[in-house]
């Protein structure tokens, strides 16, 4: 008897993602929660049943991005009154019910702590006819168990469609950020500091070395925070994570970000210094290279400090690199002020460094407690300084590399137009080394996924550009 049942259409999502790593990784696990809801990814935004942004409240720019694409979308709803459209993240926890009021054609607002709800809040959004609002409490709502109750951890399958390679991952290990920097909205919006327990960090990550990931970036707030009280009273570090997850099988790489100066303790550089797979690079933001300026921050170090922590640093984990963040323009902030931070940057010979300019945040403590009392034209000019500063150092350590041979992870096809001058063949790859600098060199794409060793011939500032040096098309044994 023939078969009369027929398979129902898919429906498209079309999901844009603004902000951090953390952003990412949420999108990926919402993606997999709605392909069990009958969805299929589209890039293409007119053919989508239901559109989606995956927002960011860290700077007014990126809330700007996403109610300009709103505004862009509205005909759209207007011609297909079955499209779903969705703000999720941050800035739906930060604006909560403003965000239906400014773009009431919006059907779901959802913040960071209840995106395991999307596919049951879009059903009900088509069901009732009305928007659905689900956030978490604010960090004065209460006790901090109920608050951080209402930040919902969920378990999703991980969807290898969504990653911009194949081979490289995020693993979230905490959520939550409890450090209160004047300047930060994340506190408020991603809840209390939360770490997950190492045995399902340790499984995701298995999962995700059976997918054919050689490569994942653990990610939290300030991530060398990470603490979790196993139930036999013994607390699991960074460091230890970090050895369970060096046994798997299939992995590589691992590397984590973000790092905060407070927490970067021996146990832990020792054992980036002594585990093989661990990348040699740390990401550990500085913000500003004057004392006054980091007090009105609550940074909770002085530049001393911070320079005493990059030093030890230094020695622990010789050729190791590091990154950083610096915030100009910040309340306050002097001619005197930025020259301190100017000098700080020039000491540091980070790789590379995060330049923004600040950004007063509405229910921030610096947005309360001080006027934002620099000229935005100042702001610019400060941010074009620090940013020739940083490329400068980066050229020259970069050039040092020329001649040398690096071992780096190969990425996939470079999506740079920046090509190794006088090279006029096929696209090239891309791949970092352990240290995370970037190499650009052709070979062939089924390098994807391997280690392979490359000789340097040329570099710029952000790359460095030359040839396979080892093996059989490349490979390292």
């Amino acid at each position: 008897m023939a078969d009369d049942t027929t398979a129902q259409p898919s429906k498209k999502l079309y999901i844009e993602t603004v902000g951090c790593q953390m952003n990412v990784l949420d999108s990926e696990l919402v993606v997999a929660r709605l392909r069990d809801d009958g969805y299929e990814l589209t890039d293409d935004i007119d053919q989508a049943d239901a559109i989606l942004y995956n927002t960011c409240s860290v700077r007014q720019h990126a809330e700007d991005k996403i109610y300009s694409a709103l505004g862009r979308i509205k005909n759209l709803k207007r011609e297909k009154p079955g499209l779903s459209i969705g703000v999720l993240g941050c800035m739906a926890q930060k604006d909560q019910g403003s965000i239906l009021k400014r773009a009431p054609h919006v059907d779901v607002v959802i913040g960071p702590g209840q995106l395991g709800r999307v596919p049951e809040l879009l059903s009900k959004a088509r069901a009732e006819e009305k928007p659905q609002l689900a956030v978490s409490l604010a960090r004065n709502a209460g006790s901090r168990d109920r608050v951080t109750s209402s930040f919902d951890s969920y378990d999703a399958d991980r969807e290898p469609a969504v990653r911009p390679s194949p081979h490289q991952a995020y693993l979230r290990v905490m959520m939550g950020c409890d450090k209160f920097c004047t300047y930060c909205i994340v506190p408020s919006v991603r809840g209390p500091e939360q770490s997950r327990p190492p045995d399902a960090i340790v499984a995701e990550a298995r999962l995700l070395a059976l997918q054919g990931v050689k490569e994942i970036t653990l990610v939290g707030q300030t991530v060398n925070s990470y603490k979790h009280k196993t139930p036999d009273g013994r607390v699991a570090r960074l460091s230890d994570l970090l050895a369970r997850l060096h046994d798997i099988d299939g992995l590589v790489r691992i590397k984590f970000i973000t790092s905060f100066p407070n927490d970067m303790t021996d146990d832990l550089l020792q054992a980036v210094r002594d585990l093989p797979k661990v990348s040699r690079y740390i990401h550990v933001p500085a913000q500003s290279g004057c004392d006054d300026v980091l007090k009105r921050m609550k940074r909770m170090y002085t530049v001393a400090f911070y320079e005493e922590m990059l030093a030890r640093l230094r020695e622990t984990i010789p050729g190791s690199s590091v990154s950083s963040d610096f915030i100009v323009g910040f309340c306050g902030e002097t001619d005197e002020s930025f020259e301190k931070t100017a000098r700080l940057l020039e000491r540091s010979r980070f790789k590379n460094s995060f330049i923004f300019k600040y950004s007063a945040r509405t229910g921030t403590k610096a947005d309360s407690l001080f006027p934002d009392d620099v000229p935005d034209e100042v702001k610019r000019r400060r941010n074009h300084i620090l940013l020739d500063l940083q490329t400068a150092i980066s050229l020259e350590d970069n050039r040092a590399f020329i001649g040398r041979e690096v071992e780096v992870l190969v990425e996939g096809p470079s999506r740079s137009t920046t090509r190794k001058e006088g090279w006029d063949g096929p696209d090239q790859l891309v791949g970092r080394t352990t240290c995370d600098r970037i190499a650009v060199f052709p070979g062939p794409e089924s390098l994807a996924g391997e280690m392979a060793r490359v000789r340097i011939e040329q570099a710029s500032a952000v790359t460095l550009f030359g040839g396979l040096a080892g093996g059989a098309n490349g490979r390292t044994a």
